[in-house]
């Protein structure tokens, strides 16, 4: 290490593509790729615990590795993938949403949220989304790319910065929970999802060592990959974006229905409950006279309760977050009332979710769908 450049180890990114980052690798390829840097493999836990212990990724930061190879580390593999391009805060500053840009200019967002016990960071897995619900801003800007695996972690690590930095009022903590709801289908790049998912979950040096009962991975049913998440046997949580739960409505508003119907999808959530002995969320956007009346929640816990006891799963109602101009809107607070009291009288476990962010275009992809447009 006489400050000779340092051998390449990654090739230039294909088109469309980030750069490979230590984010990107696994713990064996970590140490692999140091070696092919000539140095030795203790040097990739040594550069981990500055990530994933003390929250650092700007290689020329890394004191105790040689001064003459951290510009070299920097550039090959801890190349930029974020760009802050706005923060916006709400709730007294337990709310903010940060809008990030991408090497090749697409726009993400994500939402790190503080609540009295806990700090959550709600998750974006793509720029955009080919789900094409109708009622969603993400999906009506259609699919740009999937993000890589370190484009997904490392808005956990930002998150962490964050909190660490005491950025958000009232903690100097850690993120306790990742929720995969923010920009995209996760199930629709299952791969860097779940890299990202095992590295929070790796215990230092080759992760954050998050629990994974403090993981919620989303999806509008894509059958087959809740399928196969369930046979991962990670007791991760579940979020199954119902919306409807009869097959005509589910046709229109969840545009994946016409593939998967209800049915299908109920139970593939049931298998995972019973596989994995944790409860799936049904996450139900209320609408204003689509989705919302009382007949239809007697559907929904009709659907529900064919699959067993209700141990398995709990309804999350959340009145949705309308986009400006949208005919998609809230349901009305009696609406609300009356849909929830069905399903209590049905013995159905049902929360109303705390809304957040209204005022700062919350709901996932209106902050990047503003900033396009402008």
């Amino acid at each position: 290490m006489s400050g000779s450049p340092l051998p390449l180890v990654f090739d230039a990114p294909a088109r469309g593509k980030a750069p490979k980052h230590w984010l990107d690798l696994t713990p064996d390829e970590r140490r692999e790729t140091a070696e092919k840097l000539g140095l030795p493999r203790y040097r990739a836990d040594q550069i981990s615990r500055h990530v994933f212990d003390r929250l650092e990724d700007d290689a020329t930061h890394f004191t105790d590795l040689p001064a003459a190879i951290r510009e070299d580390l920097a550039e090959q593999i801890f190349p930029s993938l974020l760009e802050r391009v706005t923060t916006r805060t709400a709730d007294k500053g337990a709310t903010v949403k940060t809008l990030w840009k991408l090497h090749d200019g697409s726009l993400l967002e994500s939402v790190l949220m503080r609540y009295p016990n806990r700090s959550t960071l709600c998750i974006s897995s793509q720029a955009g989304c080919g789900m094409a619900c109708p009622f969603c801003a993400t999906g009506q800007g259609g699919l740009k790319r999937n993000l890589s695996q370190a484009e997904i972690t490392i808005q956990a690590l930002a998150a962490n910065q964050m909190l660490t930095r005491g950025e958000v009022p009232g903690t100097t903590g850690r993120l306790n929970n990742i929720v995969f709801m923010g920009m995209g289908e996760p199930l629709a790049n299952y791969r860097a999802v779940l890299g990202s998912i095992r590295t929070l979950l790796a215990p230092s040096p080759d992760g954050f060592g998050m629990s994974a009962r403090g993981i919620t991975v989303s999806t509008v049913g894509l059958v087959p990959q809740i399928r196969k998440l369930t046979e991962e046997e990670l007791p991760l949580t579940l979020a199954v974006s119902l919306h409807a739960p009869d097959d005509e409505l589910r046709d229109e508003i969840v545009p994946v229905n016409n593939r998967w119907k209800v049915a299908e999808v109920v139970d593939a959530a049931w298998d995972y409950a019973r596989t994995t002995k944790r409860r799936v969320s049904i996450e139900y956007a209320m609408m204003r006279d689509i989705n919302d009346q009382v007949s239809r929640a007697h559907l929904l816990a009709d659907i529900l309760k064919r699959r067993g006891d209700w141990g398995w799963v709990h309804v999350n109602l959340i009145p949705l977050n309308p986009t400006p101009g949208s005919k998609w809107t809230a349901s009305r607070k009696e609406d609300e009332r009356a849909f929830v009291a069905t399903l209590e009288r049905r013995g159905v476990p049902v929360t109303l979710r705390d809304t957040r962010g209204s005022e700062i275009d919350g709901a996932c992809g209106q902050l990047a769908a503003t900033v396009e447009a402008s």
